[in-house]
């Protein structure tokens, strides 16, 4: 079985997919291996907008920010399903010192001024970025995989070696699975609930980060609006809590008064993959048993979808020297 293909990539989230194209795209033959559907990933919870979360700044970061962005820009354009472009507001409880180090990769970034915000808040960020509906785009990502050629092989592995039986190079996009699959301590969920309400007609996505009460958002989607939001590190309990999701309706309707009554339609619960030490993206120095070359993209946090398509160009970056043109 080894040698039919000449990569094989581990998770089929959208790190793992959007990695996988790209391998496509530089010649190489294509499988995934995944333990659950792209519909149970925790891609599949994400809200799904451009923004980097929680993420320090690093030159290779905004890199891979920068292209993500343009290649959703450029996706949105092509009406890709569920990629839209939305204007954005991030308020701000402080004086805003300067713009975000991620203001370089957005053409249109702004400074709100004070009579464009209302008490508690004092400035803000207006702009435009990628919003993705996970539901249509996932399909979407895996639908261009096997027209492309690409293999889905579902099948749970408990070791990075045993995908070595697939194809003598292995990409890592386990996300959360990392812990286990390489041993990888730095790797922790970060638990994130949302609530889903139907919507009465809103365009633009607002944050409200500095909020004491907790992380609050609000995410038009075509049928719906994300609600959120949670950030609770070590936290795996995937069962929505009644408690938080009445703080983040309380927290989202005073942000946004015309979210009052809205119906709620869901509740949802992710596990963002957190790294310590930030994203892992290498080729690993010692790859275990008869794999030739492993390359690891893991570690995203709640910034998957806003570095996905940069950090899929970076690994088969790193891939492409080692695969012989097929």
């Amino acid at each position: 079985m080894s040698g039919m293909f000449d990569v094989v990539v581990v998770g089929a989230g959208v790190i793992g997919l959007t990695t996988a194209l790209r391998l496509q795209q530089a010649g190489a033959r294509v499988a995934v291996v995944t333990a659950e559907p792209s519909a149970e990933t925790t891609s599949s919870v994400a809200a799904a907008v451009w923004y980097p979360t929680r993420t320090r700044f690093e030159t290779r970061v905004l890199d891979w920010a920068t292209r993500t962005y343009d290649e959703f820009a450029r996706q949105a354009a092509h009406e890709v399903p569920g990629v839209v472009m939305r204007p954005t507001r991030m308020l701000l409880r402080g004086e805003a010192h300067g713009v975000p180090w991620w203001a370089a990769a957005i053409p249109d970034l702004r400074t709100l001024r004070r009579e464009e915000v209302r008490a508690p808040f004092t400035s803000g960020w207006a702009f435009t970025v990628p919003s993705v509906e996970m539901s249509r785009y996932l399909p979407w990502l895996q639908q261009a995989f096997a027209a492309a050629g690409g293999t889905l092989i579902p099948r749970r592995i408990d070791a990075l070696e045993q995908a070595g039986v697939w194809a003598p190079t292995v990409v890592n996009a386990s996300g959360l699975g990392a812990r286990a699959l390489c041993g990888d301590t730095e790797v922790r969920p970060v638990r994130g609930q949302l609530v889903l309400v139907a919507n009465p007609g809103l365009h633009t996505s607002i944050r409200d980060e500095d909020n004491a009460d907790g992380y609050t958002y609000v995410h038009p989607r075509s049928t719906d609006i994300v609600l959120g939001g949670s950030f609770e590190v070590g936290e795996w309990d995937t069962t929505p809590s009644p408690a938080t999701a009445a703080s983040i309706l309380r927290r989202c309707t005073e942000l946004l008064p015309e979210l009052a009554g809205a119906p709620v339609v869901g509740h949802l619960v992710g596990l963002r993959p957190h790294r310590n030490g930030g994203v892992r993206l290498e080729a690993d120095a010692r790859p275990p048993g008869r794999v030739q070359r492993m390359v690891h993209n893991y570690g995203h946090g709640g910034a998957g979808v806003t570095l996905a398509w940069g950090c899929a160009d970076a690994t088969t970056a790193l891939v492409v020297g080692a695969v012989p043109p097929g």
